[in-house]
């Protein structure tokens, strides 16, 4: 790509999403804005790799979480270690059609989100394990693909999967609770 100021114009047409993406990652807005100043300088200083066609988005993610991995994640501890049931795929949304806060045929995620307050949805996404959170994030609030969370991730995409799997299971559990505690749902 030779015109500086046309990659300029790209970048900026993404930094919200890597604003809110960084911010979520650190959990801190001095962090989450260093972060993504980072990202466009690193960007800025290689556009000439950036291949004109190919995806901008994806090659600035993937940028924002290698620096990530490597400022933020060696001064973290160890990824804690997560254990859920398997069996309790369904158990949202049968609880929830049981209780009749949804109905049939409708995302049991999309109405409980849509009877909680906004606070308690990105609460439950902060506390997720990193991994997890990350994937969730991209997926979900920045509506990356499979392929680009894999390729800014660099993982394979049956990885991406796996951690979307299992984070939405994790941020299902923290809602359905949120859900009980807020009188949504009755106890189980």
């Amino acid at each position: 790509m030779g015109d500086r100021s046309q990659f300029e114009r790209l970048i900026k047409g993404q930094l919200d999403s890597l604003y809110r993406t960084a911010l979520r990652m650190t959990k801190n807005t001095a962090d989450a804005e260093d972060l993504v100043q980072e990202t466009c300088l690193k960007a800025y200083r290689y556009y000439d790799r950036f291949e004109e066609g190919s995806n901008l988005r994806a090659w600035l993610f993937k940028i924002l979480t290698n620096l990530f991995i490597n400022r933020y994640r060696k001064e973290a501890k160890a990824p804690s270690q997560v254990e859920f049931d398997e069996a309790e795929e369904y158990q949202l949304y049968g609880r929830m059609l049981e209780s009749g806060a949804v109905t049939m045929g409708q995302s049991p995620e999309k109405q409980l989100f849509d009877s909680m307050v906004g606070a308690d949805i990105e609460r439950a996404i902060d506390e997720l394990p990193e991994d997890f959170r990350i994937v969730v994030v991209m997926a979900f609030i920045e509506g990356l693909s499979y392929e680009e969370i894999a390729a800014a991730l660099d993982v394979p995409m049956g990885t991406v999967k796996s951690r979307l799997f299992r984070g939405r299971k994790l941020l299902q559990k923290a809602l359905m609770e949120r859900a009980r505690e807020a009188g949504v749902i009755g106890p189980s």
